[in-house]
């Protein structure tokens, strides 16, 4: 019994090399051996399994040919894994039968074990920071177009107040603002033709619808007044003429009337439009001119040379701009006064046929004069809406 327990502890003694590491190159051999035999399988033919009873002779053991040693190795990381206490080894080391040291453990142990997993907002938070940009982009642009703006009224305000109380210098072209003025009072009065004439519209159709209902009566009183039929029937059919030929003279005069109006509110007033925005360029041509007048008698250090240098920019800028208009200006009152000659020739010839053959009684002269001018009159009830359209 005695020799038995004697054999056993001869079995569990640990071999302690002189670094006091367990572990040697007999069970690093051991190591390898078994993770062979893990991956490739027990060969049954190297190994025999001898079994005996419990407490006999011969206790489970296991000979090999390739194992030499102690049959039974303790590894102390067993019990140290168990309790939680030392992280496993690195696969690097242990495959090479190397034990790591403590630096190198801790080196491995801090480097990151996995890689940050890819925003899953980016695909969403892209398109909001463009428009956030976008955004931002627009509200620089606002704010340079506004300073822009404030910087260029106050240049022409000032310019404007200097002209005003006699300080500061204007631009002149003596023949083109005569041209502007000519222009000016003959609009003035062209507005007053054209309402003089809207008033003998309206006078002159009340006249007609006034006629054309005495005729109306005159020829039912013909019907209800025998001894009075013939006279009666006179007066209706002389007020039926009139009021016919007052309904050509309304075709003439509403023709006069269109033709003014389209001459004094389009044509004039879209060259009265081009005046006024040359009249603005003209105010900032002078503004930036006298601020580069400013600056060029004053000092001539490098911001100053800096500030005239870009005051000489924005001067030629706006001169060019001037140029422009002014030529605008003077071609546009060149056809302007071609245009208006050629139209109110013919509308006062035709005012003038349509009157005198109405107050003459020549009907045919009337028609000819429309005819000669291509006034298509409308038939009579065109005017009043359809059935359709009061439906």
């Amino acid at each position: 019994m005695t020799d038995s327990i004697l054999s056993k502890a001869a079995t569990m003694e640990i071999p302690i090399n002189s670094n006091g590491d367990s572990r040697t190159a007999e069970d690093d051999s051991l190591e390898q051996d078994l993770q062979q035999v893990m991956v490739s399988g027990p060969n049954l033919n190297e190994t025999s399994i001898v079994s005996g009873g419990y407490g006999g002779a011969a206790e489970g053991i296991i000979p090999t040919s390739s194992i030499k040693g102690p049959a039974i190795h303790v590894n102390p990381e067993y019990f140290d894994r168990r309790c939680g206490n030392v992280h496993k080894p690195d696969i690097r080391f242990k495959s090479r039968g190397i034990t790591p040291s403590h630096s190198a453990t801790s080196r491995i142990e801090n480097q990151p074990g996995h890689y940050p997993a890819p925003n899953m907002h980016h695909s969403n938070s892209n398109p909001t920071m463009m428009s956030e940009e976008a955004a931002k982009g627009v509200a620089v642009e606002k704010f340079d177009s506004v300073k822009k703006w404030s910087i260029n009224t106050y240049k022409c305000t000032k310019q404007m107040f200097s002209e005003r109380f006699g300080r500061g210098t204007k631009t002149v072209d003596m023949e083109l603002e005569a041209q502007i003025d000519v222009l000016r009072e003959t609009k003035m009065k062209y507005e007053h033709i054209l309402r003089l004439a809207r008033e003998l519209t309206n006078h002159f159709y009340n006249m007609v619808q006034t006629q054309q209902a005495l005729g109306d009566t005159f020829a039912d009183l013909s019907q209800k007044s025998p001894e009075l039929q013939d006279e009666f029937g006179y007066n209706a059919e002389t007020q039926r003429l009139l009021c016919k030929n007052g309904e050509t003279l309304l075709g003439a005069i509403n023709f006069f009337v269109s033709s003014i109006n389209t001459l004094v509110n389009k044509t004039m007033e879209d060259t009265l439009m081009t005046i006024k925005m040359y009249e603005n360029a003209r105010l900032e041509f002078d503004a930036y001119r006298a601020d580069l007048e400013e600056l060029s008698v004053g000092l001539r250090d490098a911001a100053a040379m800096v500030r005239i240098e870009m005051a000489q920019q924005q001067y030629q800028i706006h001169k060019d701009k001037y140029e422009r208009l002014h030529s605008d200006v003077s071609i546009k009152l060149k056809f302007l006064e071609e245009n208006k000659v050629k139209v109110m020739h013919k509308q006062l010839l035709l005012f003038h046929n349509a009157v005198s053959a109405y107050f003459a009684g020549n009907q045919q002269q009337l028609e000819q004069a429309l005819r000669q001018f291509n006034v298509k009159l409308k038939p009579p009830g065109s005017d009043k809406p359809s059935w359709l359209e009061e439906q």
